[in-house]
């Protein structure tokens, strides 16, 4: 593997209830652990979500409300995962969009608030879109030369990805070596402010609004309008921005 690893990267892939990230369930969570000597470590959970599973989400990944009856909730797990994956950094297929979202709001309903602030996150799927524009399955066979099988399986899917990231650096000998540069590359050259991406960066490295009707303004310009983002009901990592911005708690 080509980077430059000072921490352990996580690579890891969800199955849940549906695509609503701040509301559906985790009903699978499966990591590959890449340690900074590139040995590996891998863990799967399957989760009872506690909500019915869609029938249109069954669909795809072909996991049944009998299939996780008898496993655990969340909660009963969430402390295994957060030491699994304390001190890492993150990679996922479409993992900014939805998989890292996903499992900070798992974690903020049991009261506890991961920080993805604090480490990097790596997204081949982005990497791949500004590259090829193409699916994880197509992404296997372009960059592996083999059919994926078994997709959405969160083991087959996150094992893929590993090989699809691997294969990014033997056919891109330009993309960056360093984890929090090919972090930023991965996600357009933008740092993620937020999950639910109501904020953003501009070229002068100042936080815009990115919706509504100051979508591209400064956010320090319009603090009127931060005051009234305060007021309403955002996610918590958005209102954290908003205290930034507003100098509350500082």
């Amino acid at each position: 593997m080509k980077l430059k690893l000072t921490r352990p990267l996580a690579f890891f892939d969800i199955e849940a209830t549906g695509l609503k990230t701040d509301t559906d369930r985790i009903i699978e969570l499966a990591f590959v652990k890449v340690h900074p000597d590139y040995t590996l470590e891998s863990k799967t959970w399957l989760i009872n979500p506690q909500i019915p599973i869609p029938a249109k989400s069954t669909a795809i990944h072909g996991i049944t409300d009998q299939d996780v009856a008898d496993c655990p909730i969340f909660r009963q797990v969430a402390e295994e995962i957060w030491l699994f994956i304390s001190n890492c950094d993150f990679a996922g297929y479409n993992a900014i969009r939805f998989d890292v979202p996903m499992l900070f709001f798992e974690f903020l309903r049991i009261g506890k608030y991961w920080d993805y602030s604090q480490f990097s996150i790596v997204d081949p799927g982005n990497i791949f879109k500004r590259k090829e524009e193409r699916t994880l399955a197509a992404a296997v066979k372009f960059f592996c030369g083999y059919d994926l099988e078994n997709a959405h399986s969160a083991e087959a899917d996150i094992n893929a990805t590993v090989d699809v990231l691997l294969g990014q650096f033997d056919m891109y000998p330009d993309l960056p070596t360093d984890l929090k540069a090919l972090s930023l590359y991965s996600n357009h050259d933008k740092e993620i402010l937020d999950l639910s991406g109501k904020f953003t960066l501009d070229d002068d490295g100042d936080i815009v609004f990115n919706f509504g009707q100051y979508k591209g303004n400064k956010a320090k310009h319009d603090l009127g309008y931060v005051s009234w983002m305060y007021s309403k009901d955002f996610a918590p990592d958005t209102m954290k921005i908003c205290e930034k911005l507003l100098g509350i708690n500082q």
